[in-house]
Order: structure tokens, then C-alpha cells, then sequence
């Protein structure tokens, strides 16, 4: 019924009651999992109808955390009383960083001066063209340490994550400048500048994958109605806790509430790798409360409030991977984004712009929740099963 509010008959793709096992291990076995025993089933839920760009869509989260998608709802229901989220996809570039081992530092830094010079980049993009269609190299930086160069490779790479399209490419382009430096060695396809699954500086400021913003105005009223909380005090809440907090905690990318939980949620249920969530939701929340617009009479509320997410390393793929299996790929269906787009790359983006506004969604709520003293008890209602 859910996901019929959102339009979507994708929903029936996923299974229910019943499930074909003969057809799952078919298709992970030599593409997803070695030494297969069995599964792991995972609850499947949406939240929606939530208000995008214009579009109303129905998201799948799969998730074992108890009052998650609830509360994410509570955000989407919130949201869409407001008009909605707009969103931005400010980047797009997904990173590959080999390490080159030189003779000397003289050496490490000729071959960054190489690499990073725009009359170069045609001849480095010539040489990764040779092994994909879709990939493309975009920019190249190098850093030093030593006689060591991390060369940080920048690439499109269509509607997938991208991550073994870079890998041919970036060795195709190493093994044609190389000979003009001799006596370096290419020590590892990845030096971790890149950097893929582990929290980094260099993502969060450079950014890696698809690099999104998004932004709500939600008024008074419906911050008061729905999320039962006051705008003024979710604001100064975010302060303190999200970036306050996050910065005595001396974080990276962690200025927010729970953005790795909708992440990996949307990641296990639309066919992304999981271990990716790590600089996937980095994520800057911003709350503000604003002069309402819409006050007209003694009793309305003064303030709207206005909250933005910007989320400079999503990575996400709508082809390859895990989203070729059937109930991963179903949910992607559910939010139109299955497979390749005629534009190479927009269902990539898409998928990315709509996990930065369900995690707004989570944001808004649980803020709100935060701001009022609601958790624990909305925790103790819903992920508890009631004694029999």
C-alpha cells in the first residue's frame, strides 16, 4: 500500500512469502559470493510518499533497526507538507589513487609535474580510453611523500559505481607513462589516497563519486503538528550536537545525526556495496530557523525552519555489482532508476540525489526527536516486540 502511494508497481518484485532459491544462487555464484552456504533475509520497508525536484517517490530501506523507518517517514511526511526537497548534484568523479614507488624525490615530483599538466591530460585520457566505453578520465592530482607519488586519478564512469572501470583504466594510463620514468614502479593499484572504504579528509574536501546537496523549508505549523517539536530549539539542538559535538569529537564528514543509517539502508536494499557507507555518508547538516512567511494572524508560528544535507562522497551505482540481482534491482525499479539511462550516468546521480534527501528525512525527524525528549520512547514503542 506504501509503495502504491509512491506509484510504484516495483514493489512486486520483491519477494514475500515465497522465494526461488534455484534463481538467487544462480545469479551470485561467480559475480557476487564465493563459498555460497545460504542467506540472510533482511526486512524490506518504504517510506514515502517524499517529495523530490518536483517528483513523488517511494524509497526502500532495508534495515533491523526497529522505529528507523518510521521516523525517516515522519521526515519524508514533514518535508512533503513543506513543498518538498530541491536538490543539486554538485560533483561527479569517482577516484583511484595507484603508488608509485621513484628512484629518488627529483623523480616523484617530474612525474607529478607530468601527470598534473593540462597539456598532458589529453594524451592520459587517450590511454584510459582504450579500456572502457563509458569511463572517462576527468583530472589527475599527485601528492608526494618522499619518493613515493599517490596519483589520484578522477573518472565518469556512467551509471556504475565505477570502481573496476577506473582500476583497468588508471593501470592502462600508468603502464603508458611509466617507461618515461625509469626505475619508477607502480607498488599497488590503490596507495589508499583515493580514498575507497576507509574515513578520509581528502573525500570530504575533494569529494568522491557523486557530491550532492539537498534543501527543505519546512513552516512552523508542520514542524510543530507532525514533528512535534519547536524550530528554534531543533536549530540550536543542531548546533550543539551536530556540528559542536562532531567537532570535539575531532570528526570527518560526521557533522550530522545518523546519515549512515539511511545510507546503508538504501545501500543494502538497492544492490550498493555496503562497505562504502563509510564515506558515503559523510554529510554536513545544517538547520536554521527563518522568519515564516506565512504568518498571518496572532498564534501562527514565527519560524520556518530550513535544513540542508550536503554530501560530498556518495557512491552509487545503478549497473554492476549487486544491482543486477533480482530483488536489489526491484527496489531500484521502485525509485526509477534500475539499470543504465539514456544519458550515461543520470540514474547514477539520480539514485545519489535520492539518498541525500532520505537522509535529510532521517535527519529532520530525529532532531526533532533529539529536541523534545521522544527517542527513547519512540525506540521503546516500536523496536521492542510487546511480551506475550
Amino acid at each position: 500500500q506504501a509503495a502504491a502511494a509512491g506509484g510504484s508497481t516495483a514493489v512486486h518484485s520483491l519477494p514475500v512469502d515465497g522465494f526461488d532459491a534455484s534463481r538467487f544462487y544462480d545469479s551470485v555464484l561467480g559475480a557476487n559470493c564465493e563459498n555460497v552456504v545460504g542467506f540472510v533475509p533482511l526486512p524490506v520497508g518504504v517510506i514515502g510518499p517524499l517529495q523530490l525536484d518536483g517528483a513523488s517517490l517511494t524509497v526502500p530501506l532495508a534495515t533491523t533497526e526497529g522505529a528507523l523507518i518510521a521516523s525517516t517517514n515522519r521526515g519524508a511526511r514533514a518535508v512533503s507538507a513543506g513543498g518538498g526537497i530541491t536538490s543539486v548534484v554538485l560533483g561527479d568523479g569517482m577516484t583511484r589513487a595507484p603508488a608509485v614507488e621513484c628512484v629518488d624525490l627529483l623523480q616523484a615530483a617530474a612525474l607529478k609535474a607530468y601527470c598534473e599538466a593540462a597539456d598532458h591530460l589529453p594524451e592520459l585520457q587517450a590511454l584510459f580510453s582504450q579500456t572502457s566505453r563509458f569511463g572517462k578520465l576527468l583530472s589527475v592530482s599527485v601528492a608526494i611523500a618522499g619518493r613515493h607519488a599517490f596519483v589520484r586519478f578522477r573518472c565518469a564512469t556512467g551509471d556504475a559505481m565505477g570502481m573496476n572501470m577506473i582500476g583497468k583504466g588508471t593501470s592502462a594510463v600508468l603502464a603508458g607513462v611509466l617507461p618515461r620514468f625509469p626505475g619508477a614502479e607502480l607498488i599497488a593499484l590503490s596507495g589508499n589516497y583515493c580514498t575507497d572504504k576507509k574515513p578520509a579528509a581528502v573525500n570530504w574536501i575533494e569529494g568522491r563519486g557523486k557530491s550532492v546537496a539537498c534543501e527543505a523549508v519546512i513552516p512552523g505549523q508542520v514542524v510543530r503538528s507532525v514533528l512535534k517539536a519547536d524550530v528554534q530549539r531543533v536549530a540550536r539542538l543542531n548546533v550543539h550536537k551536530n556540528l559542536v559535538g562532531s567537532a570535539l569529537a575531532g570528526s570527518i564528514g560526521g557533522f550530522n545525526a545518523h546519515a549512515s543509517n539511511i545510507v546503508t539502508a538504501i545501500f543494502l536494499a538497492c544492490g550498493q556495496d555496503p562497505a562504502q557507507n563509510v564515506e558515503s555518508s559523510q554529510c554536513l547538516t545544517t538547520i536554521e530557523s527563518v522568519p515564516s512567511a506565512g504568518v498571518a494572524e496572532e498564534g501562527d508560528e514565527p519560524f520556518d525552519l530550513r535544513i540542508a544535507c550536503t554530501m560530498p562522497s556518495i557512491e552509487v551505482g545503478t549497473v554492476g555489482g549487486g544491482t543486477g540481482l533480482a530483488a536489489q534491482r526491484a527496489c531500484l525499479e521502485m525509485v526509477g532508476v534500475a539499470g543504465a539511462a539514456d544519458v550515461p550516468g543520470d540514474n547514477a546521480r539520480q539514485l545519489a540525489r535520492i539518498v541525500c534527501a532520505t537522509v535529510l528525512c532521517g535527519e529532520l525527524s530525529l532532531m526533532a526527536a533529539l529536541s523534545s525528549s521522544h527517542l527513547i520512547s519512540a525506540h521503546l514503542a516500536l523496536n521492542r516486540k510487546p511480551s506475550k
